[in-house]
C-alpha cells in the first residue's frame, strides 16, 4: 500500500472532522422558553478546534484537540434531577452529584454577554446582581445538566462514513476506540 495515499487520506479526514465540528459550533442551536439561541458564545471553542497527524516508520496517528469544555458540551451532563440516558457512540457520561459547576467561569461569560438581573418594581439593574445571576446560571445547571450536543461525535462518524474502504480494512480504524481516545485526551 502507498502510505503517502494513506496519509492524504488521513489528511483530508481531519481536515473535515474539524470543519463540520466547526460547522455545527455555528450551526446548532438551544431552545430556551420559545426561543433558540446558539450552542456557544465567545468562539473560543471553535478557535481551539484542530487535528495533528503523527506519521512514523510503521504507524499514523491522528489526534483531535479542543478545550476541555468541549467534551462536556458535546456529551451532555446529567444534573441532580435530570439524565439524560445512555449517550450515542459510547461517550462518557458527565454528571453533577455534588459539586456545582465553577461559579467564576459563568460570571466571566456573563460579564461578556452583559447579563444582569434587573428589579420587578423599578425595572434598575441590581446592585451585585450579576454574582446572583451566575449563582442561579450554575444552580440551574447542576440541577438540569446540559443536554448533549454531539457537536464533534456527530462531525466525526459522518466523515468516518466516508473513508475508503479499504483504508478501515487495511488498518482496523475502530470508532468507539478512536472516539474514545480523542475525547479523554
Amino acid at each position: 500500500m502507498d502510505f503517502n495515499k494513506t496519509k492524504k487520506a488521513l489528511q483530508d479526514f481531519g481536515k473535515n472532522v474539524v470543519i463540520a465540528a466547526r460547522k455545527n459550533l455555528k450551526k446548532k442551536r438551544i431552545r430556551r422558553n420559545g426561543k433558540s439561541y446558539p450552542l456557544v458564545a465567545s468562539g473560543q471553542l471553535d478557535r481551539s478546534v484542530d487535528d495533528k497527524l503523527k506519521v512514523s516508520s510503521n504507524s499514523f496517528q491522528l489526534e483531535f484537540m479542543f478545550a476541555d469544555y468541549g467534551a462536556y458540551l458535546d456529551a451532555g451532563v446529567d444534573g441532580k434531577k435530570k439524565k439524560y440516558g445512555q449517550r450515542k457512540y459510547g461517550l462518557k457520561t458527565f454528571s453533577y452529584k455534588t459539586k456545582m459547576p465553577p461559579i467564576a467561569s459563568i460570571l466571566k461569560w456573563a460579564n461578556k454577554k452583559r447579563l444582569r438581573l434587573r428589579n420587578k418594581e423599578t425595572g434598575r439593574f441590581m446592585k451585585g446582581g450579576q454574582q446572583s445571576l451566575a449563582f442561579l446560571i450554575a444552580r440551574s445547571i447542576f440541577m438540569y445538566g446540559k443536554k448533549p450536543s454531539y457537536w464533534f461525535s456527530d462531525a466525526f462518524e459522518s466523515a468516518y462514513k466516508k473513508l475508503p474502504q479499504e483504508l478501515i480494512d487495511k488498518y482496523a480504524l475502530d470508532v468507539e476506540s478512536f472516539l474514545d481516545y480523542t475525547t479523554n485526551k
